[in-house]
């Protein structure tokens, strides 16, 4: 029987909101399509605004929607679970970090096909980047692209095994957090070096900006763009030397490890 509902999301947190408003306002599918549920009146009051229909049954929105996407927080999946009534979906799209795909099923029932991602805070933009496993789909396309299509709307998707989805969080999921405490030690920096504040925050955010794009942009590896800026005798190899001595790299290995650790042990 063909569901009310192609898309239904449970919870409507931020990046709820921001799958929400991606989907709608790139027109990949219209808010009467969309049917979201929360526990929160002011949450579903923004659902509203963008035009879809709201619940506050999560086992109306699993028996009327083609796909669920769980979007609550992970400490909150079993009650979600129950919720449900035993009216388990057959295709889950699941944000929740570290919540592995077996243990879905187990909550869900055996025969639900899960694709697990890990969005990251730019989504909210647009500009994000989104690691997700969609495995259990990998016998049809049109389930493929129709989750590789929501997810388009928030950014860049990477297809990674479920396996690397703790390195996904180290590296893409928690790292706008490293960039934003880059940004602002250099706008600091710029400012003990007698620039304002708002100088020193144009001049680091662009550079950052520029920095990326060239990265992304170029033919050569990231090594060789050190080198091009680093002139002999020059002012850049300083700040290079003191970086390299500080075990910048390290520093920041000794991050993602940490960060990666953490979230192998919350999916046990």
């Amino acid at each position: 029987m063909k569901k009310l509902f192609k898309l239904g999301i449970i919870g409507c947190g931020f990046m709820a909101q921001s799958i929400l408003k991606g989907v709608i306002c790139s027109e990949f599918l219209r808010g009467k399509k969309i049917v979201v549920s929360d526990l929160s009146d002011e949450c579903l009051d923004k659902a509203a605004d963008l035009g879809a229909k709201c619940t506050k049954n999560n086992k109306y929105l699993a028996e009327n929607s083609e796909y669920v996407l769980i979007a609550v927080k992970p400490q909150s999946f079993a009650e979600v679970a129950e919720s449900l009534g035993g009216a388990a979906p057959q295709n889950v799209i699941s944000i929740m970090a570290g919540v592995k795909r077996d243990k879905i099923k187990a909550a869900l029932g055996r025969g639900v096909r899960v694709a697990r991602c890990m969005p990251n805070l730019p989504c909210s933009i647009g500009s994000g980047v989104i690691g997700v496993d969609m495995t259990d789909f990998n016998s049809n396309q049109k389930d493929i692209e129709f989750i590789s299509g929501v997810l388009n709307c928030l950014g860049t998707v990477l297809s990674v095994r479920e396996e690397k989805m703790d390195a996904v969080t180290g590296i893409s999921g928690s790292g706008p957090a490293y960039v934003f405490m880059f940004i602002d030690s250099l706008i600091d920096a710029g400012v003990k070096q007698g620039l304002t504040r708002n100088e020193a925050t144009i001049l680091a955010v662009q550079t950052v900006i520029g920095s990326a794009e060239m990265v992304q942009n170029s033919d050569s590896p990231v090594p060789e763009l050190i080198k091009r800026v680093c002139s002999k005798g020059g002012t850049t190899i300083e700040a290079v030397k003191v970086l390299e001595d500080r075990n910048f790299r390290g520093i920041v290995d000794e991050a993602v490890t940490a960060c990666t650790k953490r979230s192998k042990e919350l999916s046990e």
